[in-house]
């Protein structure tokens, strides 16, 4: 059962009770234009279910999304002659939507889009970068809530 949120426009458009140009629809995803690109292509794939973030997806969903979004990227290789895509998830932080979705977006060297926005640094040692990867590695090990 697909449980929608009536206040969501992201379940509204998979109930089409609001329009969207539709790119490609399956059992469990949907992908359509994004309404604001960053380039002609920009598309927005996601759950049919209403789910938030990437801890709420189921992974029977979650690997449909996935295998989706590869689709999707080669697809606008195809169609729009694109050299590449860039696919990306805001989890929670500038999720403009609360409804998970995977931007998938054409690229072309010299398009302008200048990768990440924020200040990038390194780690102080490789004792710190040892020690963060040793957290995380301890933290996969459990799901979350446990």
């Amino acid at each position: 059962m697909v449980v929608l949120m009536s206040a969501c426009i992201f379940c509204q458009i998979v109930s089409g009770a609001i329009p969207a140009a539709l790119v490609f629809k399956d059992r469990l995803t949907l992908a359509f234009l994004d309404h604001r690109p960053l380039f002609p292509g920009h598309c927005l794939l996601i759950p049919h279910q209403h789910v938030e973030t990437l801890a709420e997806i189921a992974p029977p969903v979650l690997e449909s999304v996935a295998a989706n979004a590869r689709l999707l990227a080669l697809a606008l290789e195809t169609a729009l002659a694109a050299q590449g895509a860039f696919v990306a998830i805001n989890n929670r932080v500038s999720q403009s939507v609360p409804h998970l979705h995977i931007h998938v977006v054409p690229r072309r060297k010299g398009d302008g889009l200048k990768g990440f926005f924020w200040p990038r640094t390194k780690y102080k040692s490789s004792e710190e970068a040892e020690s963060v990867a040793a957290l995380l590695r301890s933290a996969l090990t459990t799901e979350p809530g446990e």
